[in-house]
């Protein structure tokens, strides 16, 4: 006997109205007008084609009042299941602005939990998107209890698998939570925002006016905030940062990263690297264009590229290898380290640890950032954030001292006395505790008192304490750094260390976890 046709014909009516969100073919192109794809859209664009297992379609609301006894909400606001991206498994949530304006409820924020939960059983990265106008408030407290379940599971997938947020649409209050409690944030240019509190909350508690665009958008977040780090242009070209950055990840903290190894390491010179690097010390060296010669061809992927620009970090491949890169620019505050680049550089510095990924650091630094807004809004314990990242290291850390390595920022950048296990000097780098120029003020402060001719004698002190104590061969007799080399070697060097290390294994000291300053 065949099942009765009504009961089909049921289900069927029960799966369109969930995958077209409850929603009039109207309602959907006036989204499509607005330039946003719908949350179902967003998760069958990204995945594979009909590799979407969804897991909880039939969800609906627990709201018991206001009116919403005979709504049906389809899956609750939100969409969630595994699919494959490039073969690769993935957990995908995307939150349905068209049902309820994506308000989170209790089963909303269930369903949303269960997935990160199974994300962490299963070794998947996690992909949210957030499009919601945040708390259903019908529901009470349960919405925040709600919020507070998927956080736990933020913070338990954290350094598990890798957690990626796109903020698609309104994100605000406590919803904004889950994604800086994630690794990587992407927020639309357009049609998007996020914050904590809103401009009429602003105004009414400080009396300030506050309009959205100051605050709330991708570029506030990418440039002032740091909260986002990436802005897509549209949901397509969130979806290509997606799978750009997830193809340098590995699914799991147990995997190494999707190496591109070729059978032979090439070891040509590169002439190309000394030609950039300028005869004139004052000058500053963009490193943008090391990171061009050093890398593999189309393989790069720059993090936070317009957020603390003086420290430049990304993923790419070194003859097929996976590596983070943290760089220093000194045309950017000539590369000094302030508070907003430790934040950055440590932050990533520590993901690339967790996920197995080598360093390699570009260190051209002259110090911490001085001033007084620097000191008063604690660069010591921001800095000590890129000290702490470093030295917790167990991944391969690979470092290309190229010219200034000045004080404690030498030290912070990847030094080999804070567990670089090889770190390469350029014959144009400076290892010292200070630049030559002030040094000699300090160390020959007599001398220059009583010379005939201070200007004179102060040059030729300065050039006097550069060769004695600048110069990267003294460093390489105290066995400090690992080798002086030409910059047109820098690449097959890199790469040579960099396979070298991949059988890198460190055992630390048992403990349930270490304090980061914060």
């Amino acid at each position: 006997m065949a099942i009765k046709k009504e009961l089909l014909d049921q289900l069927a009516s029960r799966r369109q109205k969930a995958l077209t969100s409850g929603c009039t073919e109207d309602k959907i192109a006036a989204r499509h007008a607005k330039g946003l794809l719908t949350a179902r859209e967003r998760v069958t664009q990204l995945v594979d084609e009909g590799s979407f297992q969804e897991t909880g379609m039939h969800i609906n609301h627990d709201v018991r009042g206001f009116g919403f006894e005979n709504k049906d909400l389809a899956g609750d606001g939100v969409i969630a299941g595994l699919g494959n991206i490039n073969g690769r498994p993935v957990t995908v949530i995307s939150q349905d602005f068209m049902v309820s304006g994506g308000s989170l409820g209790s089963r909303h924020a269930k369903k949303m939990a269960d997935a990160m939960a199974q994300a962490c059983t299963l070794g998947t990265p996690i992909i949210s998107v957030n499009d919601s106008g945040g708390a259903r408030i019908q529901e009470g407290v349960k919405s925040l209890a709600g919020y507070g379940q998927v956080f736990r599971q933020n913070v338990l997938a954290s350094g598990l698998v890798p957690q990626i947020a796109l903020i698609a649409g309104p994100c605000a209050g406590g919803a904004a939570y889950s994604p800086a409690l994630m690794d990587f944030c992407i927020q639309l240019k357009n049609n998007s925002n996020m914050f904590i509190c809103g401009p009429e909350v602003i105004k009414a508690a400080t009396g300030q006016e506050a309009p959205l665009d100051q605050f709330a958008t991708a570029n506030a977040h990418a440039t002032v905030s740091g909260n986002v780090h990436f802005v897509a242009e549209d949901d397509k070209h969130a979806i290509e940062i997606i799978k750009k950055l997830l193809s340098f990840l590995p699914s799991n903290n147990l995997q190494d990263p999707p190496n591109r190894l070729s059978s032979e390491l090439a070891l040509e010179r590169d002439e190309g690297m000394n030609e950039i690097v300028p005869e004139d010390g004052k000058t500053p060296l963009d490193v943008y264009q090391v990171i061009e010669r050093l890398v593999d061809a189309n393989e790069w992927l720059e993090v936070h590229k317009n957020f603390a620009m003086n420290m430049v970090v990304g993923f790419a491949r070194i003859d097929g290898i996976v590596v983070g890169i943290v760089a220093n620019q000194p045309k950017a505050k000539a590369g000094c380290i302030d508070i907003d680049a430790s934040d950055k550089a440590a932050s990533f510095i520590m993901f690339c640890n967790a996920f197995n990924i080598p360093i390699v650091t570009l260190m051209d630094v002259p110090g911490f950032m001085p001033g007084l807004a620097q000191e008063r809004g604690g660069i010591i314990r921001h800095g000590a954030k890129v000290l702490y990242a470093y030295a917790t290291c167990t991944v391969p850390l690979v470092t290309v001292i190229m010219r200034k390595a000045y004080g404690g920022a030498y030290i912070a950048m990847g030094s080999k006395d804070l567990g670089g296990d090889v770190v390469f000097a350029w014959p144009s780098s400076e290892i010292a505790v200070m630049g030559a120029e002030g040094a000699a003020k300090i160390i020959y402060k007599k001398e220059l008192e009583t010379a005939t001719d201070r200007d004179a004698k102060y040059k030729e002190l300065v050039e006097d304490y550069r060769e004695k104590f600048s110069k990267p061969y003294q460093a390489a007799e105290s066995g400090i750094i690992t080798d002086v080399i030409e910059p047109a070697e820098t690449r097959f060097k890199v790469a040579l260390a960099l396979r070298s290390l991949m059988t890198k294994r460190v055992t630390r000291p048992p403990k349930k976890h270490g304090l980061s300053p914060l």
